[in-house]
């Protein structure tokens, strides 16, 4: 994984090449959020369109300015796969991308090369607390699985879930009861604030998922990048590590390359 900055993420997982939530706003613009609500870019990303591979697709979590924004709209390609959820996909058809694939919480998406299989499940999320949630975009996290083999069939062979921009909530365990036991664990940290209200996971909602779902390797982004951010990364270090949690907390730089194996 190479890290952008906010949610953006250029991953390299087998033979596939896929970008997450594509944000490459400069530092001191701002992001359009609707209802006349706006967040400003507080550092330089790490990833422009010019400096991206050619890829398989893109997984975007929701349509809001600090995830899909002015740059991406006009400068990636329109062809790439664009794997979402039903609103994003609509507005991204409007703006010209032609394969914008919605997805209804636990449907799934795949992308093939050779006997190799990249499939992705939608996971459901929770944007905003009570009536917030009906004003703020639908969210989706997503659970990308690696699969190998040949005509006996294919073995799952790498899993990670990137929570999106969702609160936390105890039905996320369904990850685990459908889809397995992870590798990796991406969680959208931050505290986000809209309207007095947190509307993304903050420290301790984010060691909450990590204590739920026991991953191995925990990679934590969209922590300080926008002005909206009220839970820097360092509480939600200090929360894993007083609860001393399973697993290891793999943190990224701006533009940092990591792995994500166990």
């Amino acid at each position: 994984m190479t890290f952008g900055g906010n949610a953006t993420m250029l991953l390299r997982i087998g033979a596939f090449t896929v970008l997450t939530d594509p944000n490459f706003l400069h530092r001191g613009q701002r992001a359009r959020l609707g209802y006349g609500l706006r967040a400003r870019r507080l550092t330089e990303p790490a990833l422009q369109p010019t400096q991206l591979p050619a890829l398989d697709g893109i997984l975007l979590s929701h349509m809001h300015g600090d995830h899909w924004d002015r740059i991406a709209t006009r400068s990636l390609p329109k062809e790439t796969p664009v794997v979402t959820t039903s609103e994003a996909a609509k507005c991204l058809a409007d703006r010209g991308f032609s394969a914008a694939a919605d997805l209804q919480p636990w449907q799934t998406h795949e992308f093939t090369r050779g006997t190799d299989t990249l499939r992705v499940t939608a996971v459901p999320g929770v944007h905003g607390p009570g009536p917030l949630a009906k004003l703020l975009p639908a969210v989706m996290g997503s659970v990308v699985e690696l699969l190998r083999g040949g005509v006996a069939g294919q073995d799952v062979v790498w899993r990670g879930y990137i929570s999106g921009d969702t609160l936390y909530r105890p039905f996320l365990g369904e990850v685990l009861e459908r889809c397995g036991p992870l590798d990796v664990l991406i969680p959208h940290l931050g505290g986000t604030k809209a309207l007095g209200l947190t509307v993304t996971m903050d420290a301790r909602q984010g060691a909450d998922l990590v204590e739920l779902l026991k991953p191995p390797v925990t990679v934590p982004v969209h922590f300080d990048d926008y002005d909206r951010f009220a839970s820097p990364l360092g509480d939600f270090v200090a929360e894993v590590g007083r609860r001393r949690l399973p697993g290891s907390l793999r943190t990224a730089q701006r533009g940092e390359t990591i792995s994500l194996r166990a």
